[in-house]
């Protein structure tokens, strides 16, 4: 079978995405996203995988920032004060994919994928929050290139914390 475009066009590995859905699987668990920089990308790579709708509930693409706040449940209060690029922003974004739409884990993704700064925060920095049983946690992610290697690498970069999480 040929390689899938769309993780070809990410750098994405088909078995990276297989030991996600497979983990998901065996665990008989879900998984839901909440993305503003991806707009949707990590969960249409996660949907690459046949069968992969015992495991992925669905997600929440909230690019603009009121969105977070009606979709995904972060506080407005939150958004005003640090604005949409802020660790505390993807907790919330991967705690309301999860409650939002209804999956076992929950991943948030915001960030700048540029070529301009936003909220004083400069290109290539990504917050990813993991929400789950008994774990919540967010990483904070440098990643250099233009807006497609910024993308590309934040799905990346899920996708392995999101296996790794998995596996512990």
């Amino acid at each position: 079978m040929p390689p899938d475009p769309l993780l070809a066009a990410l750098g994405v590995p088909a078995n990276l995405v297989a030991d996600v859905i497979h983990s998901l699987r065996a665990r008989s668990e879900t998984v839901a996203t909440a993305e503003s920089l991806t707009a949707g990308l990590l969960c249409g790579v996660l949907t690459t995988v046949p069968g992969a709708s015992v495991a992925v509930r669905g997600g929440l693409v909230v690019y603009a920032t009121e969105l977070k706040a009606r979709l995904a449940g972060v506080s407005a209060e939150l958004l005003s004060e640090h604005g949409a690029v802020h660790p505390d922003v993807a907790r919330e974004l991967a705690v309301g994919a999860a409650v939002r739409c209804g999956a076992t884990w929950g991943v948030g993704l915001t960030g700048v994928a540029g070529p301009d700064p936003q909220d004083h925060v400069r290109p290539g920095r990504v917050y990813l929050g993991i929400s789950g049983p008994a774990t919540l946690r967010v990483d904070t992610i440098d990643l250099a290139g233009d807006r497609h290697a910024v993308r590309a690498g934040a799905v990346r970069s899920a996708l392995l914390e999101l296996r790794d999480v998995l596996r512990s």
